[in-house]
């Protein structure tokens, strides 16, 4: 995938999925890895699997107190692009959701990039791989950026689902990023007594009924669920900082194994080098 860089700053608004409040952000060129800036508080965090803190339904990242969560959907964007520098600006705590998928930050990024000059990956030497029960992550040496993702879910809708999926922007654009975040119906209430979905709606979210969903559009895709925990997947392992050159596999995965992998992947030096 060859490397991109922002030629101009692009905005976006919306609403925090789960903290319900309402959030703008500016993208702007930048020079060293992805650094979101809070405008609200004035600090900053660096996009980094060594700063984020937690996994529960997000992935979020904090450094000195500063701390944006809900990062995933724009950083699968931003990979998925090649663009690897940017600083992100935002006025609250939270990425806002959009439609709850990664297309709308597709579309807003895409034609604001040009090449950038080629830069450093990291390739993956020898399988390394995560578990708990019987959910697994793993990184395996691969020549090229394949994805395959499996899930597992007792929804009637939703059952077993497969993609395997080698990284491109057009790729990315067409086939996984329009794939929306999901839940279940019946778990809105006790998901909001958590803190948790205060934001979420049927205009960000498919809401998982048994066997069907409760979004009177339907799906987008048949296999919509598993097509956006690779989107998932594409923007957790993006906190490498670098493109990960090597075969990603995950059944039953998740925000949480995604960033116990990264933390496996780069504990050895024998596990990945730093390819130019």
């Amino acid at each position: 995938m060859e490397a991109t860089r922002l030629r101009e700053p692009i905005e976006l608004s919306g609403v925090g999925v789960h903290s319900g409040a309402g959030v703008s952000l500016v993208v702007r060129p930048g020079e060293d890895g992805i650094v979101f800036r809070r405008t609200d508080t004035g600090g900053t965090v660096r996009a980094d699997w060594r700063n984020v803190t937690a996994t529960r339904l997000q992935t979020v990242v904090e450094a000195d107190g500063t701390s944006v969560k809900t990062i995933e959907h724009l950083m699968s964007a931003l990979a998925a692009l090649g663009v690897r520098d940017a600083i992100v600006e935002i006025d609250g705590a939270e990425v806002p959701i959009m439609d709850g998928s990664a297309a709308p930050f597709m579309d807003a990024l895409a034609p604001a990039i040009e090449p950038a000059p080629p830069r450093e990956a990291v390739r993956v030497m020898r399988p390394v791989a995560v578990r708990s029960k019987d959910a697994f992550a793993a990184f395996l040496p691969f020549e090229g950026r394949r994805f395959d993702v499996c899930i597992d879910f007792p929804d009637a809708i939703i059952g077993v689902q497969r993609l395997t999926f080698d990284l491109t922007a057009e790729g990315f654009a067409r086939d996984i990023a329009p794939a929306r975040t999901f839940g279940r119906l019946k778990d809105v209430d006790m998901l909001h007594r958590k803190g948790y979905a205060k934001g979420a709606s049927l205009e960000n979210a498919v809401a998982v009924d048994g066997a069907r969903v409760a979004n009177p559009e339907g799906l987008r895709f048949p296999d919509e669920f598993v097509r956006h925990k690779l989107l998932d997947a594409v923007g957790d392992t993006a906190l490498a900082g670098r493109p990960i050159i090597g075969l990603y596999r995950s059944h039953k995965g998740g925000h949480r194994l995604n960033y116990q992998l990264l933390r496996a992947l780069f504990a050895a030096p024998e596990n990945a080098k730093i390819v130019a």
